[in-house]
């Protein structure tokens, strides 16, 4: 697995994607934060806190985390490598997991600059310092995990096509569905709506961001990731035979 997840590093970092992908997350979310008018831009709303940023970034991070993993697999199978990293002697779990661990620490590196917005967001409060740091860690606790639930659904569509658009636009697809999706549905089922809302990432996503770390959002999101990565093996058995 280390070799796999080695090789991903590489390869992103070796070539423009790594570099891309951090730099628009971080120029994406500058400018609406910082920039831009309207309702995420920190400055004019008034409030010493980073929920604009929390509001914004899993939009952003569903379509980057599907550009960064649509080529996990489909590349593989487009350059015709997959079958040779399938007899390689390590396991299903292991080139998966490798695979996963490459995306997501690629994401991780791009979210740690923001925690410059935290020390300025403090400077700027009055009195200096005045910033809920139980809610704004406990969002970034929960970023992490969506991070890991997009990751994983990235990486299973990736194994679905050898074109890269193709898994790209599933992946988004995926993502929005289980992120904001089930809400949306949940407003058609009055009886049940509770139910169907908690099936979603963002209902989860918002319990931690208020700085409550509930171990039902926690096996949530490792449910998730998970079910996508066994999904991922699954599929990648059926080349084997």
């Amino acid at each position: 697995m280390k070799a796999i997840l080695l090789r991903e590093i590489k390869s992103f970092f070796g070539s423009p994607i790594g570099y891309l992908v951090i730099a628009i997350f971080l120029i994406l979310n500058g400018l609406f934060l910082w920039f831009f008018e309207g309702d995420y831009n920190i400055l004019n709303s008034g409030f010493a806190d980073l929920s604009p940023f929390f509001t914004l970034s899993p939009w952003i991070l569903i379509f980057l985390i599907p550009a960064v993993t649509m080529r996990s697999f489909s590349d593989e199978k487009k350059q015709g490598t997959l079958e040779l990293l399938l007899t390689k002697p390590i396991s299903l779990w292991e080139i998966v997991n490798g695979k996963f661990l490459g995306a997501l620490l690629l994401i991780v590196i791009a979210i740690i600059p923001t925690f410059i917005y935290v020390y300025v967001i403090s400077s700027l409060g009055m009195p200096e310092g005045n910033i809920d740091m139980g809610s704004t860690m406990g969002s970034y606790f929960g970023l992490l995990f969506l991070i890991s639930g997009y990751t994983a659904i990235g990486i299973f569509t990736s194994t679905l096509s050898e074109n890269q658009i193709v898994a790209f636009i599933i992946a988004v697809f995926l993502c929005f569905l289980f992120y904001f999706g089930f809400e949306g549905i949940s407003t058609f089922f009055k009886s049940f709506e509770p139910f169907v809302a908690a099936l979603g990432m963002d209902n989860h996503f918002k319990s931690m961001s208020r700085g409550v770390i509930d171990t039902r959002d926690i096996l949530y999101f490792v449910s998730i990731t998970f079910l996508f990565l066994s999904f991922t093996v699954y599929k990648l058995k059926s080349y084997k035979l």
